[in-house]
């Protein structure tokens, strides 16, 4: 084949000069195998048709029909896109099914759930001399993000166990927070936070609230409806579901909230990719058929955990045992509150523990949670590594506590996993 067969070589390039729009661009007005390899079967015309699914809009940047319509858009004076780090379409797909499904007006993807509950920090203003308080059993990270990148701006951080709402009213009065920080489910030790009475404590003393609602979902609650200002997801957990997708979201009804959380996105960079995008809202639309299976599981393991002769305590906020079940049950409504819970083995320690998570076979030892596949954590090693012991235990985390994120496996199997795993150790030597 020579170089002119695969093109007429009368075809010349268009006499205007003005810049062509994609869909006016044909093949044959190239004589180039340079330019033709780059255009052609580009922008295809999809009217009258339509994806049934959200596509994957793995493009940098977008066009406009004219320069005039391209000003606008930069100037946020209609709608469309332009570069990918301001705003994409398969991107801003997922944060309005996130706003939709948290009752908001708005919501924000980012590439993690710690970059986004540092956009959700950073969107209230927080200033040098300002303090935050904060819950006392956060994720091991997300205290380190408070004790290292914020002290370093020198912003005073206060951590406070948040069951006690007198202590707490307490706190807040003396301390003048700007914002107080929540877990509606905290990581690993499932304490509930009551979201409603800590809304109207940091309102009452000019403070927001920020709720990581990771381990609740929408399924549980809504903490904007109330009363919080944000609520922030890891959506790596749940809400994507699958275990193949790292991301974060905020979600709020403040729009000067959302401006400067739009800002952090576009100026800091840490945007929610295309794909990444694509793969959290595909695992959403199955989100409510998950959670319930897999809180149902989680329910059914603790109440069996809890007669283990080798397990000394278990936590799962739909047991009578948990401290916070009176409160769980008037929150939520009902007894089945997630796919996670936490168990203490007896005489436990790390060795131990690597015992447990050597045998076990259909759970995996892997960080995370919310996935479709059973994951066992040892939050002294993993999560909450950063803390010192004598930190670790002062927040109740024991060397002997496992965090279990039950999957969608039968509960049979589980138990079978859990039980052979649990069995003693032969004795060395």
């Amino acid at each position: 084949m020579t170089e002119n067969e695969w093109i007429p070589p009368s075809a010349t390039l268009p006499e205007r000069q003005d810049r062509l729009t994609p869909t006016e661009y044909s093949p044959q007005q190239s004589t180039s195998f340079e330019t033709l390899v780059i255009h052609a079967g580009e922008s295809l015309e999809y009217q009258p048709f339509e994806p049934a699914t959200t596509p994957i809009y793995a493009s940098s940047s977008f066009s406009a029909e004219s320069p005039e319509a391209l000003n606008a858009i930069f100037a946020g004076e209609r709608d469309g896109f332009v570069y990918s780090r301001n705003a994409n379409p398969t991107t801003t797909a997922f944060e309005r099914a996130i706003a939709a499904l948290e009752n908001a007006q708005f919501g924000r993807a980012f590439g993690s759930g710690m970059a986004a509950l540092h956009a959700a920090l950073l969107a209230t203003e927080i200033r040098p001399g300002d303090s935050i308080l904060a819950a006392r059993d956060l994720y091991g990270t997300t205290r380190a993000l408070l004790t290292t990148v914020f002290a370093s701006m020198n912003v005073r951080v206060e951590l406070c166990a948040m069951d006690d709402l007198e202590r707490v009213e307490s706190v807040t009065r003396n301390a003048r927070p700007r914002l107080i920080l929540i877990e509606a489910i905290s990581n690993p030790l499932l304490r509930i936070a009551d979201v409603p009475g800590l809304a109207s404590i940091a309102h009452a003393h000019g403070a927001r609230l920020i709720v990581d609602s990771t381990f609740a979902t929408p399924c549980l609650c809504r903490p904007l409806s109330w009363g919080a200002d944000l609520v922030v997801h890891s959506a790596t957990k749940y809400l994507a579901g699958h275990g193949d997708a790292t991301a974060g979201v905020v979600a709020t009804n403040d729009p000067e909230l959302d401006a400067a959380l739009g800002l952090t996105q576009r100026l800091v960079g840490g945007v929610l990719s295309p794909f990444e995008s694509y793969l959290a809202l595909r695992g959403l639309k199955t989100l409510p058929l998950r959670f319930a299976r897999q809180s149902e599981t989680a329910f059914a393991l603790a109440r069996r955990l809890e007669q283990h002769p080798r397990v000394a305590r278990v936590l799962y906020p739909g047991r009578e045992s948990h401290p916070d079940y009176a409160l769980a049950c008037r929150l939520f409504g009902h007894d089945k509150i997630g796919g996670v819970l936490s168990f203490e083995l007896r005489d436990g320690d790390q060795d131990r523990v690597f015992d447990f998570l050597r045998r076990i076979r259909l759970i995996r030892p892997a960080t995370t949670l919310g996935d479709v596949y059973s994951l066992a954590l040892y939050p002294a090693m993993s999560s909450h590594r950063a803390l010192s012991r004598e930190q670790r235990l002062a927040a109740g985390i024991s060397d002997g506590l496992i965090r279990l994120s039950v999957g969608l496996e039968h509960l049979d199997d589980l138990v079978r996993d859990l039980d052979q795993a649990l069995l003693p150790s032969a004795p060395h030597g």
